[in-house]
């Protein structure tokens, strides 16, 4: 790994993979239009969790973990907003 420490490398891989987790869910909410199975206090803890990340990376001085709990933020957020739309639906 030219330039780049294996630590730096696998937290972008582990942010990344985490990031991206609830991506599959999001585009499973948005083709189906249904938000039954969805739990909105999960998904309001881990908003919560990823803000106490972006503090946490502020303090820090830790891009990566920034960026990549900006992101978690804006994915959860969006399934969170598109659960509450969708459940009058189901």
């Amino acid at each position: 790994m030219t330039g780049v420490d294996a630590s730096t490398f696998f937290g972008i891989v582990a942010s990344s993979l985490t990031t991206l987790s609830l991506l599959p869910q999001l585009i499973k909410l948005i083709k189906e239009k249904k938000s039954g199975d969805i739990s909105l206090f999960m998904l309001f803890i881990l908003l919560a969790g990823c803000a106490c990340w972006i503090y946490y990376g502020i303090l820090k001085g830790d891009f990566i973990i920034i960026i990549a709990n900006i992101v978690s933020c804006l994915l959860n957020g969006t399934v969170a907003i598109l659960s509450v739309r969708y459940k009058n639906k189901d």
